[in-house]
């Protein structure tokens, strides 16, 4: 039962359609997994129950000869989606206990494609964070580790880290995931794991509960490249409720997903060579370029001169648009609530209680940023910055396809290393922000371990709506590189 865990998404849709197990047995695998591995702390809520009945009502359809794109495969859900019956915390005090009386559109899409939720998975608090360390449920522990220092759990990077987590610990087959500024593509990096950020707007925002509403996209998790897509697949689709979803008709990407890139040009982006940057990700980048020349490829050099600026920008839009998004949890209608000696006094109390340090913080910049007298200085300004580094992009798409960079600036590092310096954290976000400020489509796909033997991602950067050619371009790759490389405990346990 315990190889049903290591398979690929496609690979147990072929074993449900050929009745070699079903739906029920494949699920029950996932949950004793789980429950094995509770020590990663990658759940905020388990659903066995629920994936149980999932699983049951999915082997009905599939003997009825009816079945949805991800009929009885089992997955997790980022605890940033309202799951109706489900508590839906963000990974805050202030949710704790709230049970949404309505369903997310990219949750409903998932079930009525068959899709079986295996739980709820903990990120960092509202999807702030870098490390997956600032939920109140408490860390999230990659199940990787550092083959130098055995003994140092590891972050899974975040925010979407306990997604990452129960992926790459074949908890689930898949998993949701939100970015915002690169919290799907940098802890898929730091878990050896695909993940993928579609074009803005193509997953509907609606009742995933809202950090900064012009960054906010749903994506997914999977093991392959072709899992992912099968996963953005089932997500994806215009929705009348949500007025920056698109109205666009969601391609078959599963079924036009190829490694034929022969004739596309790859942009490398200088201003993403930095000082300091580990020798270990230079040399994969490299290697990254010579996959894509073998196959066909050409590589082209090109400029996106207002990268520097993005981090500064995003770090003025993201909080100005959490501190307003944040003023509804006041402890009046859901959630926690603190009384005080008067209305003010529960406000204060119960914001005071219900938040952590890092949404604080992120609230009071925010908030700073919109007061009067600095809205013009700052907020406006960083809006002025975040169009230019849009027309960046769109210039370097007249010379290239797509752009091929690395997804983060280090592989994973222990849990507290670089806690006591906020701007450190910031700056693992620094080639996936500017790609986010732009609303465009990335990926990161697993292609190479460090010298700690840490798994390090490779990020593929598309135009506006053509996630196939990223999906392609990320085929390629991982073709390339065979990346099979599991975290120790995932070779012991299967041992």
């Amino acid at each position: 039962m315990t190889k049903l865990t290591h398979l690929t998404i496609a690979k147990a849709l072929k074993g449900l359609k050929n009745k070699d197990f079903t739906a029920k047995e494949l699920t029950e695998a996932h949950i004793s997994a789980i429950e094995t591995s509770r020590s990663l702390n990658a759940f905020i809520t388990e659903t066995p129950d629920i994936a149980l009945k999932q699983a049951e009502e999915s082997d009905k359809r599939r003997a009825s000869g009816t079945t949805g794109l991800l009929d009885g495969i089992p997955i997790a859900v980022k605890d940033l989606f309202c799951t109706k019956g489900v508590q839906t915390t963000a990974g805050s005090h202030i949710l704790e206990g709230f049970i949404p009386t309505y369903e997310s559109t990219v949750t409903a899409n998932l079930f009525d494609n068959g899709a079986v939720m295996l739980g709820k998975t903990n990120l960092d608090e509202f999807a702030m964070g870098s490390s997956n360390t600032t939920s109140y449920f408490g860390n999230v522990i990659n199940p990787w580790k550092n083959q130098n220092k055995p003994e140092a759990d590891l972050v899974p990077g975040g925010s979407s880290g306990g997604s990452s987590s129960a992926v790459a610990a074949r908890l689930a087959l898949g998993a949701t995931g939100t970015d915002t500024g690169g919290s799907i593509r940098q802890p898929a990096a730091f878990t050896g794991t695909v993940g993928i950020k579609p074009t803005y707007g193509r997953c509907s925002r609606w009742g995933t509960v809202a950090f900064s509403s012009s960054l906010d996209q749903a994506g997914a998790f999977a093991r392959t490249v072709e899992d992912t897509a099968l996963m953005l697949q089932a997500m994806a689709g215009h929705d009348p409720k949500d007025s920056t979803s698109a109205q666009k008709d969601v391609p078959d990407w599963s079924a036009a997903l190829n490694d034929d890139i022969k004739g596309l040009k790859i942009g490398i982006p200088k201003e993403y060579r930095l000082d300091g940057m580990p020798e270990d990700i230079e040399k994969l980048w490299q290697q990254g370029m010579e996959w894509l020349k073998e196959s066909g490829a050409e590589i082209v050099d090109v400029s996106l001169p207002h990268t520097k600026y993005a981090l500064p920008a995003y770090y003025i839009i993201a909080p100005a648009e959490a501190s307003s998004n944040l003023a509804r949890y006041d402890g009046v209608r859901y959630g926690l609530r603190v009384e005080g000696e008067d209305l003010q006094g529960m406000y204060e109390n119960t914001r005071a209680e219900g938040f952590g340090d890092e949404v604080k913080r992120r609230i009071m910049i925010g908030t700073y940023a919109l007061s009067a007298g600095y809205y013009d200085a700052y907020y406006i300004k960083a809006q002025k910055v975040r169009r230019l580094i849009a027309e960046d992009f769109t210039k370097a798409y007249e010379q290239c396809d797509a752009l091929l960079t690395p997804t983060a600036p280090s592989a994973a590092f222990a849990i507290g290393e670089k806690e006591d310096d906020p701007i450190k954290m910031y700056l693992n976000d620094v080639f996936t922000v500017p790609a986010s400020l732009a609303g465009l489509p990335g990926m990161s796909v697993p292609a190479g371990l460090d010298h700690d033997g840490l798994p390090l991602g490779l990020q593929i950067i598309g135009k506006a709506w053509d996630e196939q050619t990223v999906l392609n371009i990320g085929k390629t790759i991982e073709k390339s590189a065979q990346f099979a490389a599991m975290p120790q405990m995932v070779v012991q346990k299967a041992a």
